[in-house]
């Protein structure tokens, strides 16, 4: 897959409710998928890499789905890997204050085309230093030997962790296990079943 960095974007932003909102920087702490929609369906179109920024958009009421403004369309991150400042403070988006002026957006209209029925959940935890080369013949294998994915609520990044349910499957002579989750082959280490490598 190519890898689309996005930009921060400056000026303000009309939000999809109507209502102008102050441009509000994130920050990934992750690299970060960047979908085409709000869920673990839609197809990645970029990567906001970790530390990298972004313009918010709004987020979604109830839901950890976000988009973010970036050349000339827009893009959807899970909120639980981006920081922003609240008060002074940097504070994961998800546990943002509950008086924080996020816009609220109203998803797409094909949103209802994508299921909300998850085998289970992705849990976040602090992010990894990845792998940093991934041997050429581990990336050959896992490419050759395609699973079924697995769709999870949440997203796939380094050092989230895959629920019990999720079956690991052996990559020959290699010390991690694989799996296609939410679209995208990860290696998970099978002892605590975090991601250590999102394949892109």
């Amino acid at each position: 897959m190519k890898r689309l960095l996005f930009p921060a974007i400056a000026g303000a932003l009309a939000a999809m409710s109507g209502t102008a909102l102050a441009d509000t920087a994130v920050s990934a702490i992750a690299d970060l998928n960047v979908r085409a929609g709000p869920g673990p369906q839609y197809p990645v179109i970029g990567v906001l890499t970790a530390g990298q920024s972004a313009t918010l958009d709004g987020c979604i009421e109830n839901s950890k789905w976000c988009t973010i403004a970036e050349a000339g369309g827009q893009g959807w991150i899970y909120s639980d890997y981006v920081t922003a400042d609240f008060g002074g403070d940097r504070v994961v988006l998800t546990r943002r204050p509950a008086d924080a002026d996020i816009t609220i957006v109203t998803p797409p209209a094909d949103s209802d085309e994508y299921s909300d029925t998850y085998t289970g959940a992705i849990v976040a935890g602090e992010p990894i230093e990845p792998i940093r080369r991934l041997p050429a013949e581990v990336r050959t294998y896992v490419d050759t030997n395609r699973l079924d994915p697995v769709y999870l609520d949440g997203e796939v990044v380094t050092g989230a962790t895959l629920p019990d349910s999720v079956e690991l499957r052996e990559i020959p002579d290699y010390d991690y296990r694989y799996v296609y989750v939410n679209g995208q082959p990860a290696l998970v280490d099978p002892a605590t079943r975090r991601i250590m490598y999102v394949v892109r």
